[in-house]
């Protein structure tokens, strides 16, 4: 029944009398969190009309893990796209990589994962104080790179709010699967009432993780119960000073993200083969201010600046009787970003209230495979600039709130000059008919894309809203899509971008209904999304059924192969679907009981036909909360169901179930700490993420629990 019809089976949930929604954090004030990258700066989740979910407290504290996207995943409508224990990319809506703008603390976090699904988000999670995710089109505030949703990860660095005494705070954990060892201490540290140093300093390290049953889901000679080559090393650290005065504030600030992973993989029986580990170092320097009525008529100036120096190598050890042979880099990735936001909230002029911004962002990108004495590239050298300018507005009417917004953006890419001699000749590839080789010079391209959206909420009574929007807007391929051509070894692909891209044109309605008052509350959703010149990868077929592999130079079938051949390629495709969240209060009283209900389906076709690759599958959750003096108790239960809606030359993947509990006690002889004990996969499942490039080589990691202290002291 599920299988036939989940959409339908989901509306008639979400839209059934009796529904449910998530909970208030005892810390947190849910009702008046303000959402930090709605560009109004003074609005709530409840009160924005795109579907926004907000983590906070002990919310956050629950779900955070050791990337972004495992730390997301299970929000409605997203998922996580894993390449091993050390990347978790974030899913939404079926949609990943460059079309999720990931921001820190409102600005790009100018990484290269939207670049690689073996490429990290270069944020660390234990940093975080607020997550908020965009579901849907956010194009409008964000950009090209926002087509599918925004992540905006807050810390508390910029944050003018802060006591007069010194604070320290901190979380330190340690997991028994990989033997996982996590810990963070921040400082803040008052001059005088107006101005603050603030530091913090993160590190993790971890071996091989354990999994249920063998590493590769076609190969029984590895070892069995162990994810070969998947362990962790990261650290981060940050300073920041900031000053508060009357006329508002402003603060700058330097970050330090390091990180090194490897690529689970392991050697044959005879010791022979080839590992990967790849590490990464970001160094950021930040500016924020927040001016209040600098300007006639303006109500509030917000100025962000970041410029960030990013590098990435890939690099390969080989095995030879189980005795190291050599190391090789085969991929060496750099980006040098500077992204600038400024935002101007205007006096109400008549009804209306609201923002106009302007965005630019400056990025010169470099993907180069250093090995042998000629220059290979995985991207051309490529710099590219983009301006935008937007606005957002929004009046009260009887019923609700209309809001209107409207953006413009120009993107220009100017592509390097290309080595003729780096010997590549695509050649013996079914069904292949682009280039063979790179071309010596392609001219610079440049993209204008348009956005427009129209929405309202309607307060159908006191506890009730509906939300009804209607989205079109346009976004520029990205520099992979239009610029790579050759193997990107570690992501296990040879990839061929396409200069001719168009520009792709979603056009996106969506209704949601939620009830925020009451014992019985929730939060649903239902989409629709047309996508005009979609840009996608596309596999070919051998001619047995699996994808053709390349070598180095381009080669099917020939010796070396070990990349899988994809091209940019365009169609018109199709998505919808629908999200939940709800929860009821099921007891009252010194032992509350709290019952939550979550699901979420995506469908993603062409309209000519056929299934789009890597699409998350449908989930439904319930999970029950509980307390008693100073214990909180949460257990949970999560459906991931078989996903069979593939695409050309990609393998169906089974579902499998998720139970996880967190247990945390804040004694009252130590205040301002708090002691927490946690399980994941319960079940020791042999879970395969379908958004994965990866599922095959590597499964989920198995049962796993975790024990730790958090504290906050002086403030």
């Amino acid at each position: 029944m599920y299988a036939k019809k989940p959409l339908a089976l989901l509306v008639a949930a979400a839209l059934s009398p009796v529904a449910f929604s998530v909970t208030a954090d005892e810390n947190v004030d849910f009702q008046r969190l303000i959402v930090t990258s709605d560009p109004l700066g003074n609005r709530t989740a409840d009160e924005i009309i795109q579907p926004v979910s907000v983590l906070a407290g002990d919310e956050l504290n629950r779900s955070r893990s050791g990337t972004l996207g495992e730390t997301l995943d299970g929000l409605p409508g997203v998922t996580n796209s894993d390449f091993g224990p050390g990347v978790g990319r974030p899913v939404i809506r079926g949609l990943q990589g460059s079309r999720i703008k990931v921001l820190e603390d409102g600005l790009s976090t100018a990484d290269l994962s939207g670049e690689g699904a073996d490429h990290a988000t270069a944020i660390d999670p234990n940093r975080a104080t607020q997550i908020e995710v965009f579901r849907g089109p956010a194009t409008l505030l964000y950009g090209s790179g926002a087509a599918g949703g925004v992540v905006n990860v807050r810390s508390n660095r910029f944050n003018p709010e802060f006591g007069d005494a010194p604070r320290v705070e901190g979380d330190l954990s340690y997991g028994e699967n990989g033997n996982d060892r996590n810990g963070r201490l921040g400082l803040d540290l008052p001059v005088s009432e107006n101005l603050i140093f603030r530091a913090d300093i993160s590190a993790r390290r971890t071996s091989d993780f354990d999994i249920k049953g063998y590493q590769d889901s076609e190969d029984r000679s590895s070892r069995r119960g162990k994810l070969e080559n998947s362990s962790v090393e990261n650290n981060s650290h940050a300073l920041t000073a900031l000053y508060r005065d009357d006329w508002g504030n402003i603060g700058i600030g330097y970050s330090f993200y390091e990180t090194e992973y490897n690529v689970p993989a392991f050697l044959d029986s005879d010791g022979d083969g080839e590992l990967e580990y790849i590490p990464i170092r970001q160094d950021r320097f930040d500016l924020r201010s927040e001016l209040d009525n600098p300007l006639p008529g303006i109500e509030t100036a917000r100025l962000k600046i970041a410029h960030t120096r990013y590098r990435q190598k890939e690099i390969a050890s080989e095995f030879e009787g189980g005795v190291f042979e050599e190391r090789e880099v085969e991929g060496d990735f750099r980006n040098r970003e500077t992204d600038l936001r400024l935002e101007l909230v205007h006096n109400p002029i008549g009804l209306w209230q609201g923002v106009v911004g302007l965005d630019f962002n400056d990025s010169r990108l470099r993907a180069e495979d250093p090995r042998s004495n000629r220059s290979f590239y995985i991207i051309r050298p490529v710099d590219s600039k983009s301006y935008g300018l937007f606005t957002l507005q929004e009046r009260p009417t009887s019923f609700g709130r209309v809001e209107l917004a409207a953006r413009v953006e120009h993107v220009d890419y100017d592509p390097g000059t290309a080595d003729l001699g780096q010997g590549i000749n695509i050649s013996g590839v079914p069904g292949y008919s682009g280039e063979t080789s790179p071309a010596a010079d392609l001219s610079s391209k440049n993209y204008t894309p348009y956005s427009l959206s129209a929405g309202t909420i309607i307060d159908v009574d006191h506890a009730h809203h509906l939300r009804f929007s209607l989205t079109r807007s346009q976004r520029a391929p990205s520099a992979e899509q239009l610029y790579a051509f050759g193997r990107h070894a570690a992501a296990g692909t040879f990839e061929v971008g396409d200069p001719g891209l168009s520009k792709e044109t979603y056009t996106n309605f969506e209704i949601g209904l939620d009830r925020h008052e009451g014992r019985f509350r929730y939060d649903a959703s239902i989409f629709y999304n047309h996508a005009r010149n979609f840009i996608y990868l596309e596999s070919y077929d051998d001619g047995t059924g699996n994808p053709v592999i390349v070598n180095r130079g381009g080669l099917a079938g020939g010796s070396g192969g070990t990349a899988q051949f994809v091209t940019n390629e365009q169609a018109n495709a199709r998505f919808y679907g629908a999200e939940f969240a709800a929860i009821a209060d099921l007891v009252e009283g010194p032992v509350p009981v709290s019952m939550r209900l979550s699901a979420d389906y995506v469908r993603a076709k062409f309209t000519s036909g056929g299934n789009l690759p890597r699409i998350s599958p449908m989930r439904m959750g319930l999970g029950f909360d509980t307390s008693f003096n100073n214990v909180n108790l949460s257990l949970d239960y999560q459906r991931v169901f078989k996903q069979n809606k593939t695409a050309s030359v990609e393998d169906s993947t089974s579902g499998y179930n998720l139970v996880s509990f967190d247990v945390s006690w804040k004694p009252v002889e130590l205040k301002g700490a708090e002691l927490y004990f946690a399980g994941r996969n319960l079940l020791n499942e042999d879970g395969r993420r379908h958004t994965s490039f990866f599922k095959d080589e590597a499964p989920i990691i198995g049962r796993s629990l975790f024990a730790g202290v958090r504290f906050s002291f002086g403030g």
